[in-house]
């Protein structure tokens, strides 16, 4: 069976978004009982997302089990094991996109501007390694104009880290560029709104051909 095109991929989560806000989700319950999924999977899209608990991808998105290949990580950073774990999706698949799903007052973007501002010595080493792979996104915007607005700036920082984890993964990869390359991957970013439900796609992260 052929992978359905990127723009058809988007079109469903955009859809499924919609159903989820409505309270019209389908029951991601109901597909557990469906014998096809133990022996294969086609997932029509791969979601690098946040591990916030209140982001789980198939419920935003109103997508069932063997809908969206999803990692999940804190701040939905981009490190060696989330890009080969998009390029064996990708390769293994044939899935055409790929959405970097960050969220509103994300819990990782946070610790990192309190470390840019405030720094110490008490963290833990590991959530330094996730701390550093944000900085570079957002350090330029703490001597930026508003940067005293801290709602402002936690705003402009979450979208910040989104495109930079974008960009990562579009040239990070040779697989994945070469993918782009050929018009057989997307990759996008959008961000989850936690008041309203809503994902907002960065449409100005692609320059991807749309097959």
């Amino acid at each position: 069976m052929e992978m359905i095109s990127a723009n058809d991929a988007l079109r469903r989560l955009k859809e499924g978004n919609l159903r989820f806000r409505a309270g019209e989700s389908q029951h991601i319950e109901d597909a557990l009982i469906h014998p096809q999924l133990t022996s294969n999977q086609a997932p029509f899209a791969i979601i690098l997302g946040c591990s916030d608990s209140r982001v789980p991808a198939e419920i935003v998105f109103g997508q069932g089990v063997g809908d969206l290949f999803v990692i999940r990580v804190a701040g939905n950073i981009v490190a060696p094991s989330q890009i080969g774990s998009i390029e064996f999706a990708a390769e293994k698949f044939g899935t055409r996109l790929v959405v970097v799903l960050g969220h509103s007052m994300c819990g990782a973007v946070e610790a990192t501007l309190e470390q840019l501002t405030q720094p110490t010595e008490s963290r833990s080493p590991n959530l330094y390694a996730i701390v550093d792979r944000i900085r570079p996104a957002i350090e330029p915007l703490i001597n930026s104009a508003n940067s005293d607005d801290p709602v402002d700036l936690m705003q402009r920082a979450v979208r910040a880290n989104i495109e930079a984890s974008v960009e990562n993964l579009r040239h990070g990869s040779s697989i994945l560029e070469s993918l782009i390359t050929q018009g057989k991957l997307l990759i996008v970013g959008a961000e989850y709104c936690l008041d309203s439900g809503v994902v907002d796609f960065f449409e100005n992260t692609n320059n991807a051909t749309r097959r």
